[in-house]
């Protein structure tokens, strides 16, 4: 009788055991939630709402925009990294990043950082640790379309959703999605609050994010490639409650001003003039500054005109309240080789001019009046074959045998890569020089045609044969620094692949950038001399951003994979010898050794 007796004691106590150890792991796990909530606590408790004011005079330490302040410079005011140190730099943490294609700009404000991932994913990190304090994941399905306009309505994979830039205003993050849905997600929860379809049934994307004017979150639709019964657009929104406020075609229609240089085009085939990167804005004038990609089909021969197709790539001016065109300038009318003229807008004030300045696909620097638009300075890096500027009235004309016809192979510079693309230059106040990054190449291509019928169009399809370019004829990258006032080149860098990140400059006398070929490198602004490079697990891809917590200063930079032809085509046919990995996104962050800890 005693041994069952002796067995079942055992048995409670073996019980009771395993009970104080479950209790054990409960009581554990509590604490680390616990851990985590007063982390989370502590980061957000003191959050203060980003005001307009905040947005237009941002405190030094944070990042609260695409390239930094609405000006679209891509320079921090932060010095404590600086030419002298900035071999001692460290890496301080890492974080990966969802898979897919990988194009982010992390944002920072008061010590965390925000990042959106491939997929419709946005994470809330600490930006002196890379803790993850929050996380929001939209779990509705984008379209199929690509910003060359795929067939709309198709379901695509989540990891093909590119979101190059999230924005932040008064206590909310707004995220742009591939399916032309714009988000608001509490800064301080990773919460919903609200979301606005802009037309995603109709076939529209994002692949960038907003710009925040006056209350507004203002944003540029693309793929609009596909011949559909309307045009592109540039929309905004009231920022607190997502409702629509104004849309501003980027097409001229039948009968209004611009409307003929379509010829007697339909609206259904007007295609293109995507407004697919953020712009800028001057709250002095109160107007917003974006840029419109080219026509679709690319050739002139294929989409049927012969005029300007206003407004591609062009520069529009726009009244925020309104959305009202105040002017615009076509920098290259009747464009036809596929040479956007989209990307960042920045405005500088100098003497007594308000300037804006662009560069797009072909490699010129222009310069317009900021108040009428009317046309400065153009100046030509001395690589494109396609047109020459009059340097007086910025005239384009067309090379002879440049305009292709269908079917009929053509030789140009540079490829419809570009020269220059969506990573964005920087400009430095300190040297009064632009700072870009450039992929070198020549293109030998057929285009065919295009049939014009419902849900058809798209670029259009070309067969191509990628160069090097004849006056690099061994290096596709490179990095520039150009004088803002002269268009001289101040120094020049160039790399076997292509230069893969947009560029940051620093007030501590840093120019900084990454290639394909996975190095980062920092270089003296002042003579281009290489203070520090690194190389890390795959492309450097993406916006590197500078930022400061409790006085120490930071540099983050993203790594990724996915792209178009200068990410992808070109590389692989013109530097077969380089691999990297195909996997591997993330963001990498260094700091000076021992600084403030």
């Amino acid at each position: 009788m005693k041994r069952p007796q002796t067995r079942t004691v055992r048995q409670f106590r073996g019980a009771g055991r395993s009970v104080r150890l479950v209790l054990l792991c409960l009581v554990v796990a509590l604490a680390a939630a616990t851990a985590e909530r007063v982390l989370w606590a502590q980061q957000f408790d003191d959050f203060t709402p980003v005001t307009d004011a905040v947005l237009l005079d941002p405190d030094p330490a944070d990042w609260l925009h695409w390239r930094r302040t609405l000006d679209a410079w891509g320079h921090s005011p932060l010095d404590e990294i600086t030419s002298d140190n900035a071999h001692q730099l460290r890496l301080t943490w890492s974080w990966a990043l969802a898979e897919g294609r990988q194009q982010t700009t992390p944002m920072v404000y008061n010590g965390v950082m925000y990042v959106a991932n491939p997929g419709q994913l946005v994470q809330a990190l600490d930006a002196a640790t890379g803790e993850l304090l929050w996380e929001y994941r939209r779990q509705r399905a984008p379209t199929e379309d690509s910003p060359s306009g795929a067939a709309p309505n198709r379901v695509r994979p989540l990891e093909f959703a590119v979101h190059r830039n999230l924005a932040i205003y008064q206590d909310k993050i707004y995220l742009n999605t591939t399916d032309a849905h714009v988000v608001a997600i509490d800064a301080r929860t990773g919460t919903e609050v609200w979301d606005t379809n802009i037309g995603g049934e109709a076939g529209y994307a994002f692949t960038s994010g907003s710009i925040i004017a006056d209350g507004k979150v203002v944003s540029g639709l693309t793929s609009c490639g596909r011949y559909r019964d309307d045009t592109c657009y540039i929309v905004a929104l009231d920022a607190n409650t997502g409702r629509e406020l104004w849309r501003t075609s980027t097409v001229a229609r039948p009968g209004e001003p611009g409307g003929d240089s379509w010829g007697d085009l339909p609206v259904m085939f007007r295609a293109g003039s995507d407004a697919w990167i953020p712009g800028s804005y001057d709250p002095r004038a109160k107007t917003l500054f974006f840029g419109t990609a080219q026509a679709k089909p690319w050739p002139r021969a294929v989409r049927g005109t012969e005029g300007a197709a206003l407004y591609t790539n062009s520069t529009l001016a726009l009244d925020p309240s309104t959305g009202e065109l105040k002017w615009y300038y076509q920098h290259l009318p009747g464009e036809s080789h596929d040479m956007d003229e989209v990307f960042e807008r920045i405005l500088v004030d100098y003497d007594d001019r308000q300037s804006v300045f662009t560069m797009g696909k072909i490699g010129v620097l222009w310069e317009l009046d900021r108040e009428t638009g009317q046309f400065r300075a153009a100046h030509d890096l001395g690589y494109q074959t396609l047109v020459d500027i009059d340097p007086v009235s910025g005239k384009v004309e067309y090379r002879d045998g440049m305009i292709q016809e269908i079917g009929e192979e053509i030789h140009w510079c540079p490829s419809t890569s570009g020269f220059k693309s969506w990573r964005a230059m920087s400009y430095n106040p300190d040297t009064e020089a632009f700072y870009i990054p450039l992929t070198l190449n020549c293109e030998t291509g057929t285009f065919g045609p295009v049939e014009k019928r419902e849900g058809g169009g798209g670029a259009g399809p070309v067969r191509r044969t990628n160069h090097f370019h004849p006056k690099s004829p061994e290096h596709i990258g490179e990095f520039v620094a150009m004088s803002m006032r002269t268009g001289e080149v101040l120094w020049r860098h160039r790399t076997r692949t292509p230069m893969n990140t947009a560029a940051l400059t620093t007030s501590g006398g840093l120019a900084v950038v990454g290639d394909w070929d996975r190095y980062l490198y920092v270089y003296d602004a002042k003579d281009g001399e290489i203070l520090w490079q690194t190389r890390l697990p795959t492309a450097v891809q993406g916006f590197p951003i500078t930022y400061e917590v409790d006085g120490k200063q930071y540099l983050a930079v993203p790594v990724g994979t996915g792209g178009a032809s200068w990410n992808n085509l070109v590389p692989r046919e013109l530097t077969p010898e380089k691999r990297h990995p195909l996997t591997g996104n993330g963001i990498f962050v260094f700091a000076l050794p021992g600084v403030h800890e």
